[in-house]
């Protein structure tokens, strides 16, 4: 799993005021080799949920890589954030089974893989993409509280979700 070729909306020259990084993601599973350019901050996001929920594709929720995400729907207290976007997107489902996951694609074929293994890709592919955020200028924080509130949940569920993650790492 991969991500590179980062761009925002209006192209590659940054944007302080775009808050969804966009770019290449490649995807191996099994024999399969998939490539889609989409959303990969909330590609990141829906990878490290992965890591303790199942994802199972559905035309009712959002991509692994989303074609977009047009809205960032924080809860309550601001710790998580549901993304929305358009019908278009590259999915599959991660499904945890013993001490691993399987990813299934829609065609049906599958693998699975050592929890710990996919771990290792999940953090790789975030850490790239919040390596790019931080290369980057500070993004405005919008004025409007839905916006800002979605934007903020969404940092702090990545942040969580993260620490988490390299804890059980360890």
């Amino acid at each position: 799993m991969d991500v590179d070729e980062f761009t925002w909306i209006c192209g590659p020259e940054d944007d302080p005021e775009d808050l969804c990084l966009h770019g290449h993601v490649t995807v191996r599973i099994g024999d399969a080799a998939l490539e889609y350019d989409g959303t990969v901050s909330a590609t990141a996001l829906y990878l490290l949920k992965t890591l303790t929920e199942d994802k199972v594709m559905s035309e009712h929720d959002i991509q692994m890589v989303p074609c977009c995400g047009h809205f960032l729907i924080a809860n309550k207290d601001l710790s998580q954030v549901t993304i929305s976007g358009c019908d278009n997107g590259l999915d599959w489902s991660v499904i945890h089974e013993n001490d691993g996951v399987r990813l299934i694609l829609p065609s049906g074929q599958s693998e699975w893989i050592s929890l710990r293994e996919y771990q290792a890709e999940v953090l790789h592919f975030a850490d790239k993409v919040a390596g790019y955020y931080q290369s980057c200028q500070p993004k405005k924080i919008p004025e409007d509280e839905f916006t800002r509130n979605g934007y903020i949940a969404f940092w702090n569920e990545w942040r969580w979700r993260y620490a988490k993650a390299t804890l059980q790492e360890e």
